[in-house]
């Protein structure tokens, strides 16, 4: 195998990973998979026979590149254009097909995808690159061209904006107590307190790893969903509330490490839909910070 080919095997074994960076960047399937080739380009033009951690390199070749097409993007932008709400959460096409919007509901969530579409592209990348795929400061900072501690202080002001404008603190502390209260219901065992929290039509989904064999990976319905749950019950000893991307959720951490965690989609004191995540390499991606007190 010559060194283009074992270059061209090592970028494909990372492509799902820039996808996701670049996906959260620009919030565009189109623009993303653009800027995965340019990196590729760039990549391939380039000796890295200095590059020891070849992922990373690519992170911030992928950061340089999306942060680019941002400022260009904010540029051709003359006249102030009001917010502009990406599709998926907008409920209009835009160019933007169903399936794209499933990967952005599922990679980002809604609440955060409309919140990062606000900030400037210094913001979005210093949040993006530092809280959700764990790259230093000292890296960032190359990418943006500013000292570490500049970046630091924007990733700063990203996180204050993604926790206020993804929930209002009403909003906020009536949904604890919603948490609040399904977590005690399953450590409980408590199926009809389960119920009374779950819309009619509330839906539950969990990933491959979260969903033993046989398990099924979507349940449908109040009754349904509660039953799930408390098939998980066993685990509930060891789960705390936590900010999951700024919104209320349930960490699962027997170990000190993340083994699961459950977001919420909260309407009228309801809980409509459940997403649990036990994927490794989708846990990694989430912002998640224990609850305190």
């Amino acid at each position: 195998m010559n060194d283009h080919d074992w270059l061209a095997e090592q970028f494909e074994t990372h492509r799902g990973h820039l996808r996701a960076v670049a996906y959260r960047m620009l919030g565009s399937r189109s623009e993303a998979d653009d800027a995965v080739q340019d990196a590729w380009l760039r990549l391939a033009r380039s000796d890295t026979s200095d590059v020891h951690n070849l992922r990373a390199w690519l992170t911030t070749v992928v950061g340089r590149v999306c942060l680019d097409m941002l400022r260009s993007r904010k540029a051709r932008r003359e006249e102030p254009m009001g917010i502009d709400v990406p599709a998926a959460a907008a409920g209009r096409d835009h160019g933007r097909d169903p399936q794209e919007a499933a990967l952005l509901a599922d990679s980002v969530g809604l609440a955060l995808l409309v919140v990062l579409d606000r900030l400037t592209p210094a913001e979005r990348l210093a949040f993006v690159l530092h809280d959700m795929f764990a790259v230093p400061f000292e890296e960032v900072a190359a990418v943006l061209g500013r000292s570490p501690t500049a970046s630091k202080m924007l990733a700063s002001r990203a996180r204050r904006r993604v926790r206020q404008g993804t929930m209002p603190d009403s909003d906020l502390d009536r949904h604890w107590e919603i948490v609040d209260a399904f977590l005690a219901a399953a450590r409980d065992g408590d199926l009809a307190a389960l119920v009374a929290l779950l819309d009619p039509d509330v839906t539950a989904r969990a990933d491959a790893v979260a969903a033993p064999p046989g398990f099924p990976r979507l349940a449908r319905g109040a009754q349904s969903v509660a039953r799930q749950a408390l098939m998980f019950s066993h685990r509930a000893g060891s789960a705390r509330p936590a900010l999951v991307h700024g919104l209320p959720g349930i960490l699962v951490a027997p170990h000190g490490d993340p083994a699961l965690v459950l977001t919420f989609l909260i309407s009228v004191d309801k809980i409509v839909e459940i997403e649990v995540v036990a994927d490794p390499a989708r846990l990694r991606t989430l912002h998640v910070v224990p609850r305190t007190g």
